[in-house]
């Protein structure tokens, strides 16, 4: 995993939050839905497919985790999970948590509007909040 380089627009439009077993977790910088992405920190990494299956089970309980996180958040309702691949082709999960009335709704988060991003200051408290939330060990 040493190899593992993230994608230049993830890199630009989320911030880390914490590291998992397998994959660094981001929170999207876009101050209308609770939204996490999960990275795999695969070199390479395109597909599920090319994951074995030690990797695709520590994938699937960090993708967990994240989702419960999400669904405690108050005002979800839904969590929508899409590992798309078509812009960004490096493996990637986005989980956000969706109710109804919210700016995208009932239609997909991808190509509605243009993000909102998070003032500096309320980026790094969303950061700290979401490290809690999902209970990893804080990263170096």
């Amino acid at each position: 995993m040493s190899d593992f380089e993230l994608d230049s627009r993830l890199a630009t439009d989320s911030v880390l939050v914490a590291e998992g077993p397998l994959s660094q977790i981001r929170l999207m910088n876009d101050e209308r839905f609770p939204w996490l992405v999960v990275v795999p920190r695969v070199a390479g990494l395109v597909e599920w497919i090319e994951l074995d299956g030690d990797q695709q089970d520590k994938l699937r309980t960090e993708l967990n985790r994240t989702s419960k996180a999400l669904k405690a958040e108050e005002g979800v309702e839904k969590i929508n999970m899409g590992a798309l691949g078509n812009i960004v082709r490096q493996f990637h999960f986005h989980v956000i948590g969706r109710h109804e009335g919210d700016p995208a709704w009932p239609g997909p988060v991808w190509g509605s509007g243009q993000a909102h991003r998070h003032a500096p200051a309320v980026l790094q408290q969303r950061v700290a909040y979401w490290q809690e939330r999902l209970g990893y060990p804080p990263h170096s």
